[in-house]
C-alpha cells in the first residue's frame, strides 16, 4: 500500500469550526487550546497516515498522552475523516464513543487509550521498540505530551532509556505552557538532552517552525520538539 500524508483529501471544515462543536455549551481550556496547531501541522504536514491507512502496518502511529485535552484531537479526526462529524454532537455523553480520554478500541485512528498523565512516552517507546524488533524503520511514533507530565518518574525513566537505546523512530513533543511544578535549568529540552536525545524548541504556534522541528530527527536518535505556548490558550 503506498503511503500519503493526511493531506488527501482536504478536511472538509476547519478544526476550529469542528471544536465548536464538541463544545455544546461548554467552556475548554488552555489545555485544548495549546494543542490544536501541532495537531494541525501533524495530521496536515507531517504524519503518514490516513483514514484508509489506520491499519497499515508501515503507518505512522501519533499517540496522545495529554489525553484530557481530546476535545481538539476528536475535532481534528473529524474534519480529517477518521471519524463521522456527527460524532462531535454527543462528546463525553453516556452513549458516545468519545470519552473524556480516547479509546483506540471506540475511536477509529486512535492508537492508545489514555487516562493518568504520564504514562504515553513510555508506551511510546514500547511501539517504538516493537517496530524496531519488526524490522519496520519507516514508521515514526509521535506521544503528544504536557509539560507537567514530565514531573512524573515513569516519564524519567522512558527518556533515559530510549536515549540509551537509540530509538531513532521515537518523536515526543512536548507542549510547554509552563505548568511544570519544577522546571529544569535550560529549558525543559535539556532534560532529554542530557539523555543523549536530540531536541528543538519553538513557538507552539508557528507552523512553520513546528514543521522544522517535527521533521528535524536525525535518524539516529530520539528527537523531541518542546512546542511553547504561553498565550493562555
Amino acid at each position: 500500500m503506498t503511503m500519503t500524508t493526511a493531506t488527501d483529501p482536504a478536511p472538509p471544515r476547519s478544526v476550529g469550526t469542528l471544536l465548536d462543536r464538541v463544545r455544546a455549551g461548554r467552556e475548554f481550556g488552555a489545555n485544548v487550546y495549546s494543542t490544536l496547531d501541532v495537531l494541525r501541522v501533524l495530521y496536515d504536514r507531517v504524519l503518514r497516515i490516513t483514514p484508509e491507512t489506520v491499519d497499515d502496518p508501515d503507518r505512522d502511529r501519533f499517540l496522545l498522552s495529554k489525553g484530557h485535552a481530546v476535545a481538539g484531537y476528536y475535532a481534528l479526526l473529524a474534519a480529517k475523516g477518521f471519524i463521522p462529524v456527527e460524532w462531535l454532537d454527543d462528546q463525553g455523553g453516556p452513549e458516545s464513543r468519545l470519552g473524556d480520554h480516547p479509546d483506540r478500541l471506540l475511536v477509529p485512528g486512535v492508537e492508545i487509550g489514555s487516562g493518568s498523565l504520564g504514562h504515553g512516552l513510555g508506551l511510546g517507546v514500547g511501539t517504538a521498540l516493537g517496530l524496531r524488533a519488526q524490522g519496520r524503520l519507516t514508521p515514526r511514533v509521535y506521544v503528544l505530551l504536557g509539560d507537567a507530565e514530565l514531573d512524573e518518574g515513569s516519564n524519567h525513566e522512558a527518556i533515559a532509556y530510549a536515549g540509551a537505546t537509540g530509538l531513532a523512530g521515537l518523536t515526543a513533543i512536548v507542549l510547554d505552557n509552563g505548568s511544570a511544578s519544577h522546571g529544569w535549568p535550560g529549558g525543559a529540552a535539556s532534560r532529554f538532552t542530557v539523555n543523549g536525545w536530540t531536541a528543538a524548541t519553538v513557538d507552539g504556534r508557528d507552523h512553520e517552525a513546528l514543521h522544522t522541528a517535527l521533521t528535524g530527527h536525525d535518524n539516529h536518535r530520539p528527537h523531541v520538539v518542546v512546542a511553547v505556548v504561553t498565550d493562555g490558550e
